[in-house]
């Protein structure tokens, strides 16, 4: 089993560093782990926020666990340089399609989040993004016009793509509540148009799942208004790039939220993919030791799960997350004011207890 581990900037490499401890303490057989530069730190050391070392080391294998990307000294560098971009070649080299990222309220924690904590209580979703195509990829430019200088983005999606994700999405909803919304704007986008009659045509093959859709500017309003509704969500990049971070704030913190990056590639262990925490790379906090790891930590259950079929494992470190929570140990992000290296120490203590 082998983990290319790439920590990145700001926090990246303090959550990370959290995580491969948890990793370590689960003492797996036959682990081989890799560290390679990414983002800012990358530019600065090789010229490039993706070197083609790191790429090669991802592609080599079994698994990605990434930290954050993202320097505000980047910030001035010509697109193709900035640290953000690592990540979107990384999905694009990698052919990771598939974001999935699982929203949920955590018992006692109800507090934090902007809602109602009736309404925060009964959060839990799942995202699932397309992430290779969309505007995000499209061809894009800037021309002259009479009202100056204009900037042109496209949007597309073919229906390979769109049935290649809508199964992701189906599988997806099979394992949990068999309930899927469909997220578009059908009704003024040609590019939805062919995503929902797409998405339709796949709900064929499943039955058990219930399909729905829903206007993406509905779908905002409902993720506030009644979170509860909702089992998968099944949307583009752009509109799942943002309702994943409603979603994520509707929780009330995203120091507590994971992601997982997936493609169509398999390895003898599961599905690769790279595995990274929603929350960036908060280069104010940086170096500070108040980071939250527990988005990283959530983030290696999910790699343990999908890329290294360790269900078991998995299943421990989220218990022992939830343990952790329970027990108060919270860092700034929660109104507490345990370090990273605190709050790591309580996870490995109760991984420890929990069989």
């Amino acid at each position: 089993m082998k983990i290319a581990v790439l920590p990145g900037d700001g926090i990246g490499p303090e959550v990370t560093a959290a995580a491969l401890r948890v990793l370590d303490t689960l003492a797996l057989p036959g682990l081989v782990l890799f560290e390679g530069d990414v983002g800012g730190i990358a530019y600065k050391r090789h010229g490039h926020p993706l070197p083609p070392e790191t790429l090669e080391m991802a592609r080599a294998a079994d698994a990605v666990l990434f930290g954050a990307v993202g320097d505000p000294a980047c910030d001035d560098l010509p697109r193709e340089h900035r640290p953000e971009q690592a990540i979107l070649g990384l999905r694009a080299e990698l052919g990771l399609f598939a974001n999935l990222r699982p929203a949920a309220g955590w018992p006692g924690l109800e507090d934090l989040s902007p809602l109602k904590p009736q309404l925060a209580r009964g959060i839990d979703l799942l995202v699932v993004r397309e992430l290779n195509g969309d505007v995000y990829f499209g061809a894009k430019g800037e021309r002259d016009s009479d009202g100056g200088r204009e900037g042109w983005d496209s949007m597309s999606y073919n229906e390979a793509e769109v049935r290649r994700i809508a199964h992701t999405g189906f599988r997806a909803a099979q394992s949990r509540r068999k309930r899927l919304t469909s997220v578009d704007k059908a009704n003024v986008l040609e590019t939805s148009r062919i995503w929902r009659e797409t998405v339709i045509d796949v709900a064929r093959d499943y039955p058990d799942v219930t399909l729905d859709h829903m206007y993406v500017d509905n779908a905002a309003m409902q993720l506030v208004k009644s979170p509860g509704r909702f089992d998968v969500i099944l949307t583009g990049n752009l509109f799942g790039d943002i309702l994943s971070d409603q979603a994520s704030a509707c929780v009330g913190s995203i120091g507590l939220l994971p992601s997982a990056s997936l493609g169509e590639r398999t390895t003898e262990h599961g599905t690769f993919g790279l595995y990274e925490p929603i929350h960036g790379s908060a280069p104010d906090i940086a170096g500070e030791g108040k980071s939250n790891p527990l988005a990283a930590i959530l983030s290696l259950a999910m790699l343990l799960r999908h890329s290294l079929g360790r269900e078991a494992d998995a299943g421990r470190v989220e218990r022992a997350v939830a343990q952790v929570l329970k027990d108060g140990v919270h860092g700034a992000d929660l109104g507490g004011t345990a370090s990273t290296e605190a709050i790591c120490d309580a996870v490995i203590r109760a991984l420890e207890t929990i069989s």
